[in-house]
Parts: C-alpha cells; structure tokens; sequence
C-alpha cells in the first residue's frame, strides 16, 4: 500500500472545531496495543488522538501483567531470604508485610504509567479521557467516564459512561479496547469474597484460604503468589491438567512442583457452587469430579476466561462485525470489515496476549498510515509467570506429531548447567521439538529460571528457520542458563555433552 492508495490516511493537523476535535487517526484504548499504535501513527507523521478511560497503559499495566509481575517479585524475594541459610547467608526469619509489598507495586504501576504518558506527550497524541462511543464509523462521541465496577478505586476499562462531553472524527479508527473478565455460571459467583483477576489485586490483606478457579496461566500465576506468601491455595482446574496449552511434560512438572509445595491441585474437575459458611470460613467450595470434596475459603478467585471489551462501544453505529464469540473480525492487515477501522488486541481475539496486541498495535498504524504490513501468528511467544516460570513457542510434541512430523525431541535439566547450580535454582528444564529430516526447530518448552528470557531465543530460531545444527554450532557463553536451548539441540542430535546420551526420543 502507498500513500495514494486510497486505503491510506492522508496527513494533516489535528483540529478542534467546537466540540468536535479532529484526527488522521483516533485510537480508542490506551493498553499495550493503543499506546504502541498511537506512537508508531505519530511517527509515521499522522496527527493522532488516543480515547483512554484512565492511565495509559490498559489492563496489562495497570491491573494485569506489571502489577502481579511486582507482586511476584516480592515473593521471590522472600523466597530467596527463606532460603538464605543455604548460601552461606545469615539473616533472621523473614516475614511478609503486605501492605509494603501492594505499596511497591503501586508505585512501580505509576512510574510505568507515568512514563507511557511521557512517551506520548513527546510523540505529540492528544491525549482524550473519556469513554468512546460509535456514532459512525470513523466518528465518535465521548463521554465521562463511570465509576469502576469492581471496588472504589478499582479498574475503570469496564465502567460504563456517563454523559457526552466531547467528539472525534478522524480519517481512520483503530479499536484497541481489550477484554474484561467473563463471568462464570457458578452458583454464588456473586459472593462477597468471590473475586477475579482484578478484584484479587484489590485484596488489603492476605487471604488464609483461597480457591483459585481456573489452573492456566493467569490461575498458576496467583496461586504461586500466595502459596509464597503463605496463604494456603488450592487450583480447581476443569481439563486433565494444569496450564493445558502447554506441553504436557512441562504441565507435569509443574503439578509436581506445586504439590511439593503444598499446594492442592484438582484437575478434571469442575466448581459446582459457593456458599456462605460462617465467620470462620466465609465462604464453601463445592468441587465436582473425580476429586469431589467441600473447600473452605477466604476468597474465591476466578482466574479463567475473558470477553471483548466492547459493551458501550455501540460498534453497530460503526458497521463493525463481531465473531459469535463477540470479537471484532479482522484480516492480517488488522482491518476490519469497515474502511479505516482497525482492531488490535485482545479485543479481536486472536492471541490475547500483550506483546501480540502491541505487534498488532504496530502494524494497524503502519498500514494505516501508508505502508504495507502483516502479522503472522505462527511464532508468538507464550509466558506464565508461576513458580516455576513457564514459557513457550511452537508445537508441543503431541501437536507436531499429529501434524505429521516425524519428531525428535530432546529435554535438557537446569541442574545440568554450571549456572543454576551456583546460583541454586535448578528446578527445571528446556524441551526442543524438532523434525528429524532437516533439523527444523518447531517448538521450544521451557519450565524453569527465567524461562521468559529464554524463550525468545527459541522464538528467533523459529522466525528464521533456524535447524538444530545452526542452535547447536552458535557460541553460548558460559556459564549462562542461555547455554540450555544449546545443549538441547546438542542432545536432540544424539550428542549431548551434559547429560547422558538416552534423552532422545523419535516418534510419529
């Protein structure tokens, strides 16, 4: 596409007329798609508005990925001071304050915030706060913005909007809107005490017992935080195993981890009801399935499931399709069935993930904007943020088998490595999945120390195509916990060095 294409935004200034302000491109969300679209536009040389109902940075900053990442941190930490007897370190018995922790957070959510605000202001967006509403399809109107619908003081991307304040036009729209939490059809889900992913963040103290509904990732991730912190957890998970889009080794070892740590773990099976149960325990947990038993809890968290962030968004004014899961339908090019309406982000669906939104984010603006490009979701990079930390790229064995491959895979332990054994964390291991004929790399599985860092050498291996031997022939430097997706691809080969030569399997 170039810029005489007529799919292309023309440039020109941003306007104000009344009370209708002016754009080439308005953006609706300010979350890791938003922002990064909004940025890339106005590098692009488009005049850009960004509708965003509270502080940039969408769920993924304000009440997702940074906070519970600061969350987790600080269990590691205590972690790390539990353990450091065995490091020759003396210190007294560690303990946990958390409202200093819920303090940290908050303030490493603000300067995140506050420097994605920056990076907009410098990049010339118009910032608009408000909630936006379709009037047609590259028109909107903007309202107040309601209070939020879980607590005071809580998450407003989902509140509704109150009156009309202020309107936008612009030469295209790009819905960045992303999802909220979906409700589940549980008996007295509507308990006080019942919460989800963003009511947990609004807990001021430690729950002593919690039920956590929902075992992949954003479930395992809570559940490693207050087992951590000492509260005592249990993951009701309704497939056969835990985290179950990833390998099903890695979801193995982690049951097993978790186990070892006391946390109670039922799978194939399902929450039938809550109830009240008195002062002592507020809440009762009814679980159905091969391990059918009675919880009581503190809290109840439900961590599964997510819907598009679309109600009040009035996207029929716009002419903009949904799916029948209510997602915006859009084409590689992050087009929408409308001219000049783009989507991004969890919003349609496609890998609710943030860094996908933010790739997606990209690409909308660059089209947009003139230039061609396109998103293929073949190699998209998956991170659990659990103790153990998990991450992914790829096939899982199973699914490069029943592709038709003719599959080789090799599993490395971090207790191989000279690196996490001086540091102590040897919990672990990479998978590499990889076709036997030409060596092609098609999944990377990693559960262990700093998994998410890992992964992406895994992920650039399979963008270029790369083969066990070109893993296998590049310097990793020593001693490094990078040296494993090396000795995997050693071993895949039938030649490892750190491990015994019986690791190899072949299957079709």
């Amino acid at each position: 596409m170039t810029a005489d294409d007529p799919g292309a935004v023309t440039v020109s200034d941003a306007k104000e007329h009344e009370d209708v302000r002016e754009f080439d491109l308005l953006v609706i969300g300010g979350g890791p798609g938003g922002y990064v679209a909004a940025i890339r536009a106005a590098q692009r040389g488009l005049s850009v508005g960004l509708v965003e109902k509270e502080r940039p940075g969408g769920v993924c900053l304000n009440w997702g990925c940074i906070p519970t990442k600061a969350m987790l941190r600080s269990a590691e930490v205590l972690r790390t001071v539990r353990e450091a007897e065995q490091y020759g370190v003396v210190a007294e018995t560690a303990g946990i304050d958390y409202a200093s922790v819920l303090r940290r957070r908050d303030d490493v959510v603000r300067t995140l915030t506050d420097g994605v605000a920056g990076l907009l202001r410098a990049n010339g967006v118009t910032v608009v706060e408000g909630h936006a509403r379709f009037t047609g399809p590259t028109t909107v109107d903007i309202h107040t913005t309601g209070p939020s619908p879980v607590a005071p003081g809580g998450p407003r991307y989902a509140a509704e909007p109150g009156e009309q304040v202020d309107g936008a036009t612009a030469r295209a729209v790009v819905i960045a809107t992303g999802s909220t939490p979906a409700p589940l059809p549980i008996p007295g889900a509507d308990l006080l005490g019942v919460v989800t992913s963003d009511g947990a963040l609004g807990l001021t103290e430690l729950p002593g017992r919690i039920v956590i509904v929902g075992g992949s990732a954003v479930g395992v991730e809570w559940a490693s935080l207050f087992a951590a912190f000492g509260s005592e957890v249990s993951v009701v998970e309704l497939r056969e195993r835990l985290v179950p889009a990833e390998d099903a080794e890695v979801s193995a070892a982690l049951q097993r981890s978790f186990t070892a740590r006391g946390i109670t773990v039922l799978t194939s099976s399902t929450v039938t009801a809550i109830t009240e149960a008195g002062a002592e325990a507020p809440l009762r947990v009814a679980v159905g399935g091969p391990h059918e038993r009675e919880l009581d809890a503190d809290v109840v968290l439900i961590g599964v499931g997510r819907r598009p962030n679309t109600a009040h968004l009035d996207l029929a004014a716009a002419g903009v399709v949904t799916d029948e899961r209510g997602f915006v339908v859009v084409d590689e090019r992050m087009r929408t069935n409308v001219e000049n309406v783009f989507a991004i982000g969890d919003v349609t669906g496609k890998a609710l993930l943030a860094h996908v939104a933010s790739h997606q984010g990209l690409v909308a603006a660059d089209v947009a904007a003139g230039h061609d490009a396109v998103l293929d979701y073949d190699v998209v990079p998956a991170a659990t943020f659990c103790h153990p930390e998990i991450a992914s790229v790829g096939r899982t064995e199973e699914a490069a088998r029943a592709d038709g491959h003719d599959v080789v895979t090799a599993k490395i332990p971090f207790a191989a490595l000279g690196r996490a054994r001086s540091t102590g964390d040897t919990e672990g291991f990479c998978k590499i999945v990889a076709d036997r004929r030409h060596g092609e790399v098609l999944g990377v599985h990693v559960i262990g120390p700093s998994a998410s860092d890992l992964i992406t050498e895994g992920a650039l291996a399979m963008s270029l195509e790369a083969t066990l031997d070109e893993l296998a022939d590049t310097i990793h430097a020593h001693p490094t916990l990078g040296e494993i997706g090396m000795e995997a691809a050693l071993a895949a080969q039938g030649l490892p060095v750190h491990v015994p030569p019986t690791r190899v399997r072949s299957s079709r």
